[in-house]
């Protein structure tokens, strides 16, 4: 039976806790808005992506100043997680969710009426953070209400709804530059999905925190000072760091990376990120079936080869490219957030936004390096006497055999982890 709270404010700080038993049509509108919540992190990432080299074109901006814009997106993220699996317990879903959207439509605004650089900066780390929020209320308030294959099997097709999101972003990101409408009408696309989200939480009961991990202090002693976890724990987030950037690096450079390969780079970001979504979909069975461990390994394998096929290829090999690398960063996120529910369960909500935050504050720290990446990969195709198309696709081409880096270590890693649950889990049986 999974029951939900609904919260009495007595004072501004204080929230009272009742409880009452969730009714299929509300746990339904709390599934779906945190689907649409996570489709609304999807359309800022894809449009965002879709708009880059106008972004450059228009306020005249270099590929590591853009890598900075991409930055504050990626810095906001792990800022809000962290606070917001820190007072989940405290706070609850509900006012976490609250924030998101103030933060989501400040954010959007914004950007539309950035004017330059300083602006784009303030508004992105403004959604960055409202993205945040959505996955430090959303993943624990999944993993509260439901758990084991149930739990895998619903963590999975919610973070479906990042990659289905991208693809309709993408889409829509194509058609409306095809059309020559503007990057600022393609900003405003954002509102949809956070005007939804906002209509289906609205008076809706949001479940409690979970007892068996309510204690802040048990979550820290289990993730840094436990002998059996926190060794568990901080691997986990290593190896988070390398899934994000290999999951977002390729992805958010798409359209300037991909411009010149003879591939239409929106249309590859709407395939891999369609796999995506059909694989995390049914995500729950294939994970149930093969564990997670094996799931990752073979994921930064898949990876891997895709990244390498991006770099050398062109034309419609991009595509094929596309298919491997999408099979490889599909499992990746929900994974590694269910792994950490799942295996290292006292960590609780901190734990899991913490995971997250690892991840995304990694992609932050690597999108003014990767735009570096291509800067000096023009400079050293210029001196080569490459121009045009031809220069613009080496460099792409370039920065993204420095990105195979990523992936590769994760198979050694995954192997590690692979073969370390496996003998835990016989230390178990024999006790």
């Amino acid at each position: 039976m999974v029951y939900m709270v609904k919260m009495t404010i007595l004072t501004p700080s204080k929230p009272k806790l009742t409880f009452i038993k969730m009714n299929d049509a509300n746990g339904k509108r709390l599934f779906y808005g945190s689907c649409f919540a996570l489709i609304t992190t999807a359309f800022s990432f894809s449009i965002r992506a879709g708009i880059l080299p106008e972004l450059g074109e228009t306020f005249d901006l270099s590929a590591t100043q853009l890598g900075f814009i991409n930055q504050m997106w990626f810095f906001g993220f792990p800022i809000s997680m962290v606070l917001g699996g820190i007072f989940y317990n405290t706070l609850g879903p509900k006012r976490i969710m609250q924030f998101a959207f103030f933060a989501h439509t400040i954010g959007i605004i914004m950007t539309i009426y950035s004017g330059g650089y300083t602006g784009l900066l303030i508004s992105t780390l403004l959604i960055g953070i409202g993205n945040g929020c959505t996955e430090a209320a959303c993943n624990p308030m999944i993993a509260d209400a439901y758990s084991g294959k149930t739990m895998n099997t619903l963590l999975n097709r919610f973070h479906m709804w990042f990659p289905g999101g991208i693809v309709v972003g993408a889409l829509v990101s194509f058609f409306m530059t095809k059309m020559n409408l503007g990057w600022e009408a393609q900003i405003w696309i954002i509102m949809i999905p956070t005007l939804i989200y906002a209509y289906l939480f609205y008076g809706q009961i949001f479940p409690k925190p979970s007892e068996k991990a309510a204690s802040l202090t048990e979550n820290f002693k289990a993730m840094f000072y436990s002998r059996r976890f926190a060794p568990l724990f901080i691997f986990i987030c290593v190896c988070m760091s390398l899934t994000a950037i290999t999951e977002f690096g390729p992805q958010q450079w798409t359209g300037i990376i991909m411009a010149k390969s003879g591939a239409e780079p929106m249309l590859i970001l709407a395939l891999v990120t369609g796999l995506m979504a059909v694989g995390r979909y049914w995500g729950g069975d294939f994970v149930h079936k093969f564990d997670q461990t094996g799931v990752l390994l073979g994921s930064a394998v898949f990876s891997t080869i895709g990244i390498f096929l991006f770099s050398t290829q062109t034309g419609p090999m991009a595509y094929v490219a596309a298919v491997f690398f999408a099979l490889g960063v599909t499992f990746f996120w929900p994974n590694m957030i269910g792994f950490t529910a799942e295996k290292i369960t006292r960590s609780g909500a901190i734990g899991m936004s913490i995971v997250g935050a690892v991840g995304m504050f990694s992609t932050s720290i690597w999108q003014p390096i990767i735009g570096g990446w291509i800067d000096s990969a023009r400079v050293e195709a210029q001196a080569a006497g490459l121009e045009g198309d031809a220069l613009e696709l080496a460099a792409g081409q370039a920065t993204l055999q420095n990105m195979i880096t990523f992936p590769a270590i994760l198979i050694v890693l995954f192997l590690i982890l692979f073969f370390w649950v496996k003998s835990r889990k016989k230390a178990e049986a024999a006790a």
